[in-house]
Order: C-alpha cells, then structure tokens, then sequence
C-alpha cells in the first residue's frame, strides 16, 4: 500500500496543467517550447477561449511569440492571429522565418497590416513590408500618416542589406547652441521619441550630422550649459549604402550601442542599434553556413518543391565533379584490374583530403567574410595552412601506410598509400585558402561555391596521387 506521504510528494512533483501554465518561462530544459504550453494554446485556440490567450499569449515577448507562431501549425497560427486581433504583437513577425511571416501577411487586409504597423519601430516595420510585392507595399504605405510613409519609404529605397533597411529612423536631434536644460525639456515634452535611446545626436540647420552626446552625460552636465561644448565628434558614423555586415563589424571593432546613419551628404537619417546588429550577425553567420552547405537561403518552413529546387543546383554541379573523379579513376582501371586492394584503399586518400580541405575553406571563409584575412596576411595564412596540410599528411601517412601495409601484407603497398596521403593533404590545404581567396578576388562567394571546387581537388589529386604512384609501382614490380 503507497505511503499518503509519498502521494503527496508526487503530486507536488507533477504539476497540474494549470499550474505549469503559470509559470513564467515558457521553455523547457532542452531549450524548446514546453510541450504541455503548446498543448494548452492548442486547446484554447480549438475552444476559441479568447481569455485564457491573452493572459498566457500576450504577456509573451515578442520573440518568444514568435517560437510559438513556430512551433503551432498553420492553421492555428491564422486562428491566432485572428483570435487575438489588436493584442497580437506584430513585431513577432520579424523573429520568424520569412514563410511563415508571408503566409501571416498575406491572409491579413491590407488596412489592419498597416495599422499594425503604425505601432511598431520603422527598422521593424521595413522588416515587414520589404518581403511584400510592390502593390501592397504602396496600398499599406499610402494608408499611413504622411510622417511615418516618408521614413518607411526612404528606407525602403535603400539596397537590402544595406544599413539604410535596418537603421531606425526615430532618434533625437538637437541643434548644437542648445543647452543641456532645452534639450531635458524637450526630452520631457516631446511625445514622439523612439521608446529607448543612448544618444542624442547633434545638427546644424541642414541636418547634416554634427556630433552626439550621450544621455548619461547629458544627465551629469548643468543644465546652463551648451550642447556644442559636451557633444563628442561621431566618428563611427555609417552611411546608409553601406553593407549591413560592414556596419556589424564596426560595432564589433569599436564596442557601439548605437552608430548614426547618414546619407551620401552627410545628412543625418537614421541610427542602427545594437539589437539590430544582433540580428545581423546572427543572419550573415547563418547564411555563411548555409551557403558551405549548398543550401542557400532555405529556411525550414520552405515547401517541398522550393527546397528541393534550392538545392538541385549544387547537386547537380557536385554530378558533374563526381563524373570528372570518375573519369581519372577510368585513366587507371587497368592497374586496379592488377591490384584489388587499390580499389579498397583510394577512397581513404580522397576523404582525407576532402575533409582537410573543408577545415581549411571552413576557417578562410569566415576569415574573408569578417575581414581578418587580406592581401596583407595572406601570404603568411598560406604558407601556415600548408605547412598544416604538409604535418597532417605526414602523421596521416605513417599511420595508413603502417594499417596498409600490414592488411595486404604488402610494404610497397604500404608505400605507396602513404606517399599520395601527403600529396592529398598538402593540396588539400592550399585548395581550402587558394579557391576560396580567388573566388572573393573575381567577385564570386566563395561560401557557395568553394565547397564544390575544394572536393572536387581533393578527389581528383588524391585519385590521381595514388593510383598513379601505384601504376608506376606496379610497372617496376
């Protein structure tokens, strides 16, 4: 018979639904949605209970909501939306993925999209509006007061990817005769300022960007003193053309919260925010994975038919570079006749060397992409990954040579494997720096393409290396 106290301590244990529904993080140990929030937002959404999701669904943050439009399926993300109406927090569009955020657009009129936006930042609103064709684009826009369609539209005309699409066009400016006690009280009494900020930044009567004071300093300075004499001179500023990846990396270098944007005349028209940098990194480091990958910019909400033709490029490049290693296996087909144990030991050679050279790429393309290798460092990054290439292919042949030799019981055999291990690793290498530095030099990305090039090398050194060096061999034998 179960000891009361035991039940009690596993009713304590197991909380009822209820009650797990109140507490605050909505994430279990593995850092996934609890399954048994899901399950609850699942049944209030089937009963359309209203109340019960704007207690648990609207109190979430943004990103948080945004995990959960994930994790619930299309139906019910609509269902959602719907049920939430003017509670629903449209800046949790931005933290999903582009297919999901469109399907939630598309099956809302056009008059709410805008209206939604209007409540948003500009940077999270561009977010959304430059994933929609041109003619909602201007019907969302045309229905939004004058002031915020300008700033929408200007960013809009900037390049994607550029720092003019993720700048935030509110922030405070200030003349620089001002005094720090003007300034406080235009803080206190203007109504239309951007909810958080570090800086303010200083004009002159043509808005061209004249310093910035931080808001702590401000705060620390008498009132009677004039902003020209506590402003500092912004040297980090950023021009909107500027590739947004650029821009991060000057946050990184530089330690930024906030960089103003300016124009091509040096008119102050916007700020890019550390939040928002976040966000860069993160996308361009995605993207750079992706793109080694071959998969290009596939997200997992993506359809059968868009993944597999996102994909069936590269494959079928990658069935063309397979064909040309089959082809230098064909050259050599009568010494494999000779030899059995050739045909069981190449593929060693060329994997090797093929996983040689993705290290090698892997480390160049992230180098090349945030700017740590240059035609000033790049002799001596080349002459390090060889010698890597060189020292690996030697430790690599003493052992296959060693395996080799004792499994066929043949020492030249042995020999032979080893002396094309060096070879395949030492091309290796100098194909893992040397394609992907020319592809970036002709202007070609090297993370797509290098993966391709830099495994086609390998396989057909290391075929070549191996079987050549055995027919010769063979021929002295």
């Amino acid at each position: 018979m179960t000891d009361p106290a035991d039940r009690e301590e596993d009713i304590t244990a197991s909380p009822s639904p209820s009650e797990a529904m109140d507490q605050d993080d909505i994430y279990g140990d593995d850092g996934s949605i609890r399954q048994d929030y899901l399950t609850a937002v699942g049944a209030a959404i089937a009963d359309r209970d209203v109340l019960f999701l704007r207690e648990h669904v609207v109190r979430l943050h943004e990103s948080e909501l945004g995990d959960l439009l994930e994790s619930i399926n299309a139906a019910q993300r609509h269902a959602l939306v719907s049920l939430l109406g003017d509670d629903f927090d449209f800046a949790a569009l931005t933290e999903v993925d582009e297919a999901i955020r469109l399907e939630i657009i598309e099956a809302l009129p056009n008059a709410k999209i805008a209206e939604a936006l209007g409540d948003l930042d500009s940077d999270d609103a561009v977010y959304i509006l430059e994933d929609l064709d041109e003619a909602d684009q201007k019907e969302i826009l045309a229905a939004l007061p004058f002031t915020e369609r300008v700033r929408l539209r200007r960013s809009l005309d900037y390049p994607e990817d550029t720092a003019g699409r993720r700048m935030q066009t509110e922030f405070v400016a200030v003349p620089p005769f001002w005094t720090v006690g003007q300034t406080i009280d235009y803080m206190r009494d203007e109504e239309d300022l951007p909810d958080s900020f570090s800086q303010i930044f200083v004009i002159d009567p043509t808005f061209k960007l004249v310093g910035a004071v931080a808001l702590d300093k401000i705060l620390r300075t008498k009132r009677l003193v004039r902003i020209e004499e506590v402003m500092d001179e912004t040297r980090y500023r950023i021009n909107a053309e500027m590739d947004q990846e650029e821009a991060a990396q000057l946050f990184e270098q530089y330690d930024l919260l906030s960089a103003a944007v300016v124009d091509e005349n040096e008119r102050l028209v916007g700020v890019l925010t550390i939040d928002d940098v976040v966000d860069v990194i993160h996308e361009e480091a995605e993207e750079d994975i992706k793109r080694l990958g071959g998969v290009g910019d596939e997200e997992l909400s993506d359809s059968i038919l868009s993944t597999v033709r996102s994909r069936f490029t590269w494959l079928l490049i990658n069935l063309g570079t397979a064909i040309l290693a089959s082809a230098v296996i064909s050259l050599f087909d009568a010494t494999i006749e000779q030899m059995v144990a050739l045909a069981v030991l190449m593929p060693i050679v060329a994997s090797m060397g093929g996983n040689a050279g993705t290290q090698t790429m892997t480390v160049t393309v992230r180098a090349l992409a945030t700017r740590d290798l240059d035609i000033y460092n790049a002799g001596r990054i080349i002459r390090r990954e060889a010698a890597v290439g060189f020292i690996n292919g030697v430790l690599f042949a003493v052992i296959i040579g060693v395996v080799a030799g004792a499994w066929f019981s043949s020492q030249g055999l042995g020999g032979i494997i080893a002396a094309a291990m060096v070879v395949n690793m030492l091309a290796a290498a100098l194909a893992g720096i040397l394609l992907p530095l020319f592809l970036d030099k002709v202007g070609a990305d090297p993370a797509i393409a290098s993966a391709v090039f830099v495994t086609t090398v390998t396989d057909v050194v290391g075929f070549f290396a191996f079987l050549g060096l055995a027919g010769w061999w063979l021929s002295l034998a």
